[in-house]
């Protein structure tokens, strides 16, 4: 990407400096020989090319990356005025050389022509043209140089936090499940069994399957249903968990572990007051190419919400989303005194 930005960079350089020398060319003879006018215009042309040069393809990028504008612009003035006693003088300078063959020229027609004074004047628009010109490709040219090097840098975060959501896994949570098993094996061996499968498929699902930018969304879902099964047989009777699945094919793509934070916060959040009975409420809805995803767990004011300090966090997956589904979701969180809801629309790839 970064040669096919530089090798644009430079065709639109290029034209632009062939476009300049054609017009000044094809104005300088309105004054002199055909000849005459082209050897002026790539004597202005030396000139302009390195000094315009230098002001924006050094010292701009460089009054860019030190954050020193106002001295660029400083740097900017001079060159300008700079250009404009070159251009002024080499106009003068042909004039007096190749119209008359001397650089002696009566006042009558050297005033039909201009004094270099007046030439210096009328050329500051030309430069002024030119080195904004110059110095504005430049600047689309760092600005999407840095645009990608901050999107590069994003994605790299984003891939690290996940690398982070796979590899650690919540102590809270193992704890309690595997001191849950071993309770579950003196009373029930069967439900121990149950939950020791569930859960060894989330560790199998978190450490190994999700080391891709995409999986398929029935592999997600089938890791979401496996954790809520998980915290279904912790709380037991403590909480009403009710869930509804309902895919299409599950074959479109979705980043991985996406959903996780929502389904966690959920339960680590939800009230359990000994005169209600907390709820957790989960809606997944897969409609042609479209995933719509509620969760709802009961809220109360006498039960106040911490902080969330494990994942990536509600507002990390919020930043998640805006880069990696940019203008293709659309995230709705609701606080009542009664409710904590999260209802997520997304617009889901194709395929892998």
């Amino acid at each position: 990407m970064k040669q096919i930005l530089g090798g644009t960079h430079r065709i639109f350089i290029s034209v632009f400096w062939l476009i300049l020398v054609l017009t000044l060319w094809g104005q300088i003879c309105r004054e002199f020989s055909l000849w005459t006018a082209l050897g002026q215009a790539i004597a202005i042309l030396a000139m302009v090319f390195p000094t315009a040069h230098l002001l924006s393809d050094v010292w701009l990028p460089r009054a860019l990356a030190r954050k020193t504008m106002k001295v660029f612009a400083l740097q900017a003035i001079g060159m300008v005025l700079l250009q404009a006693f070159l251009m002024g003088l080499i106009e003068v300078l042909f004039y007096r050389m190749f119209t008359h063959g001397t650089l002696v020229d009566n006042p009558l027609k050297l005033s039909s022509f201009g004094t270099w004074r007046a030439r210096f004047y009328s050329s500051i628009p030309s430069v002024l043209l030119i080195n904004g010109t110059a110095c504005g490709f430049r600047f689309y040219h760092e600005h999407n140089r840095i645009e990608k090097n901050h999107a590069r840098l994003q994605q790299a975060h984003l891939e690290a936090q996940l690398r982070i959501l796979q590899d650690q896994i919540n102590p809270h949570l193992m704890f309690n499940v595997l001191n849950h098993i071993h309770i579950l094996m003196q009373k029930n061996v069967e439900l121990a069994s149950v939950l020791l499968v569930k859960f060894s498929d989330i560790l199998r699902y978190q450490l190994y399957e999700c080391n891709h930018e995409f999986v398929l969304l029935e592999r997600e879902v089938k890791y979401l249903k496996d954790l809520v099964a998980v915290e279904k047989i912790r709380w037991g009777e403590e909480l009403n968990v009710d869930c509804i699945w309902n895919m299409d094919d599950g074959k479109r793509a979705i980043v991985p572990l996406l959903l996780v934070p929502f389904v966690e916060n959920a339960f680590k959040h939800v009230s359990r007051l000994p005169s209600e009975k907390g709820f957790v409420n989960l809606v997944l809805k897969e409609e042609n190419s479209t995933l719509f995803f509620v969760v709802e767990n009961s809220s109360s004011a006498q039960q106040p919400r911490k902080n969330n300090g494990h994942g990536l966090g509600l507002e990390n997956v919020r930043k998640r989303l805006d880069i990696l589904y940019a203008d293709r979701h659309e995230l709705v969180i609701e606080k009542t005194a009664n409710l904590f809801r999260i209802a997520l629309t997304l617009q889901l790839k194709s395929n892998i």
